[in-house]
This record gives structure tokens, sequence and C-alpha cells, in this order.
């Protein structure tokens, strides 16, 4: 059998012979919303109905800041913002343009280039708006406060001394926090290096992991932080693999992600009887296999599907490499996967390096091969090996033809479950 499966901005086809035992592992299909727009007007209605707190006072004109995520997420950000900014005119009436700055919440990989953001934001976009690009390393912070998890709440200075704060953000599967959401992207995107480092090293805690939001540390540690700094109001949406929307919230900040965390369960939720002897996943094409800091979350969360020992293939692009210097230095200094958790574990969280130790162990537990772009000498550096489809395939069957395959249409995003009888 031949099937194509996403691959950066394209396909990759994979081939597997028609005798072997396949299942194809993806998303339920839900309907798009008709209009975004639309949509997206009708859930800030509908929140300021339920919470009229929510709108702005003319007070608040005065200084507006609004969280975007940056182009590693699949948001259709222009066409979110005019609605946003139209709404926001309408409630103060005598709003000047230049009061409002859009913050990109890069976190720790801000492309200071502007033209590297530009698609995000509309050609409509009134002229006067400003854009602030987020560095986790350089940009100005304030500090909130502390978290009771002992976090530091260091958030970009335009947005913390903005006098009406909007984030907007997409729920997603994530490995560690259970589910992203508009607060993920602000603490994670817009915050201080100390802050991120302080808050992912709860990821430990066995609850940290994807699919879990009530008593998993790091995404209440999220709550807690988004509550310190005082957003006024989050949007969130839950997005098909096929980056359609399908679902639009607003309201309350925390109260977003409750509600929008079950339909996002119900698309990347997949019930499995029994785990595979070989995975093939695509991490579900660009922006998600971007880098190999991108597509270890497909890799860390396709392994759940397999079992111990076994192989697992993962198609990404890596069309902009490594993704992260602090990463790859750290990784270079080992020669295997062991060494880089042994280590790990014995030094002081560091964001970046903390990639190496989980790709590290699914790398300890799995046999991984990559097919993607880059060269294979940086990916031996990080303990990865290249391998063409059908070659590595036939290698792994060559053994045990009876092996059964799972292909994974979403890595990024599909989690998997025991099925329910």
């Amino acid at each position: 059998m031949e099937i194509d499966l996403q691959y950066g901005k394209g396909t990759v086809t994979v081939e597997i012979p028609d005798s072997v035992d396949v299942t194809v592992l993806e998303p339920k299909k839900l309907s798009p919303v008709d209009s975004v727009e639309l949509s997206l007007r009708a859930a800030i209605e509908q929140a300021v109905s339920n919470n009229p707190t929510i709108i702005p006072s003319e007070d608040a004109g005065k200084s507006i800041a609004i969280v975007v995520p940056d182009d590693s997420r699949s948001l259709p950000v222009s066409k979110i913002l005019p609605v946003v900014l139209q709404w926001l005119a309408e409630k103060i009436p005598d709003l000047q343009v230049e009061n409002i700055n859009i913050v990109v919440g890069c976190g720790l990989h801000a492309r200071n280039d502007i033209q590297a953001i530009k698609h995000l934001i509309p050609g409509n976009l009134p002229q006067g708006c400003k854009i602030t690009i987020h560095d986790a390393f350089k940009s100005p912070t304030i500090k909130f406060g502390t978290t009771r998890k002992g976090t530091p709440v260091l958030i970009n200075e335009t947005f913390a001394s903005a006098d009406y704060k909007i984030v907007i953000g997409q729920i997603d599967p994530h490995q560690i926090v259970g589910f992203t959401d508009s607060i993920a992207g602000l603490v994670t995107g817009c915050s201080g290096e100390a802050t991120l480092e302080h808050n992912h090293s709860l990821m430990f805690h066995p609850a940290a992991k994807v699919g879990v939001i009530e008593g998993n540390p790091v995404r209440e540690d999220l709550n807690e932080a988004g509550q310190i700094v005082g957003i006024d109001l989050a949007i969130d949406f839950v997005l098909a693999p096929t980056k359609e929307i399908v679902k639009v919230i607003a309201g309350v900040p925390g109260e977003t992600l409750f509600e929008g965390a079950p339909t996002s369960a119900e698309l990347y939720g997949v019930g499995i009887d029994k785990k595979f002897d070989i995975i093939i996943a695509s991490c579900g094409g660009f922006p998600k296999d971007i880098s190999i800091y991108q597509a270890q979350k497909g890799l860390n969360l396709a392994s759940q599907a397999l079992q111990l020992g076994g192989h697992i293939l993962l198609l990404a692009a890596l069309s902009r490499g490594v993704g992260d210097d602090i990463y790859f230095d750290y990784v270079s200094q080992f020669t295997t996967p062991e060494e880089v958790i042994a280590d790990f574990r014995k030094q002081e969280f560091k964001m970046g390096a903390h990639k190496a130790y989980l790709l590290g162990r699914t790398l300890n537990e799995f046999d991984v091969a990559v097919h993607s772009e880059m060269e294979q000498g940086v990916l031996q550096k990080c303990h990865l090996r290249a391998a063409k489809p059908t070659s590595i395939i036939a290698e792994w069957l060559e053994d045990a033809a009876d092996k059964k395959i799972g292909i994974i249409t979403s890595a990024n995003t599909t989690y998997f479950h025991e099925k329910k009888i």
C-alpha cells in the first residue's frame, strides 16, 4: 500500500507491503465553523453577556496590549486581529491606534526580523498600531510576584503595563502542559527565561502529561501566573489538523481552557486496543515539523502508541534545522541518550537542554529513525539516525513480517488511551 503523509509544506509517500497489518491513527473529523470572523464576534459577545466586567472602560484605551502566538502555531492571526480591533474600537470610541500594541509571543525562539512574522499581521492593520516581538532573553519584563510553586512571574513589559490585556491562543494537546491555551501562550511566549525554566522544571511530576489539566502542576502553575498578571479577556481556538477552526471560545482566562479542552480531546484523543510494533509518524507538516525542537513533541506522543523497544519512523522536514542553540550545544556534548539523561537530572534545570532530556527518554526506550531535510551529521549529533521510509520499513520487517504498524497522521497533537469497550 502507499500512503501520503504531511511533510513540511507538502507530502511524502510511504510504501508498505500489502501483507502487513496496518492501522491509520488519525484525529476525529469535526466540522469547521462557517465563518471565523462571525464565530469570533459571537464568542466575544457571549463572553460579555456572561460577564459584563470584560467590557473595557474608556480609561483602558490609554494602552491596550494583545498577545498572539508566533508562526510555530497554525492560528490564522491575520483573520482574528481585525475582529478584535473592531470590537475594541466600538467599545472605546476615542481609542487611539498608537495606544494598541500587538505582542508576538516568541519566548526563547524570538526571530528579530519583522518580516519573519509579517504574515501573521493583517494587511489592513491600522497604521500606527505597534508590534512587539518578545524575546525571553532580551525583552524588558515586569515582575508580578511568585506563584505558590515558586515560579517568578516575569512578563513582557509592554503587555504587563497595559491598561487592558487580551491574550489569544490555541487549545492543543501538549506533552507536559496537558493542553495549551492563551494563558500558556502568554506565560511561555511572553515571559522571562526564569519564568519558563521554573515552570517547566515541574515536568517530572507524573501528572505533567498530555491530556491532563487537573492535578497537573505545570498547567496549574501557568493558570496561577495568568491570574497574577490580570488578563482582561482570553480568546481561544481549537483547530483541526487541516488548520480549520472548529471551536471559538472567549471569556475569563482559564475558563476558556476548560470549555475548549474537551473538544480538543475529542479531536485528538485516539483509543487503541494494544500498542504497535512499528509506528510511522508525521508531525502534521508545517509548522509542526519546522525543527527538531518542535518535532520532539510528535516523537514523544507517537511513542506512547508503541511497544517498548519498538521502532518509530518520524517524518519531519526540519526546514529550520535544530531550532534551539542551547539544546544543540548541550546534546552535542554526549555520545548516547543515556549520558544525556544521567547528566540532566544532576544539573540545575535548563530550558533548551530539557529537550535533549525528553528526546533522550524516547531514544533510550525505542529504535528511532528520522526522515528529514537535515544533514545526517547534524542528526547524529542529536543522537538521531537518518533514514529513507521505504528502506527502513523493509529493514524492520525483515525478521518478522507479521509486525503490526500504526500510522499517525498528526503526531504533534494526537495522543492515545486504552479504547473503551
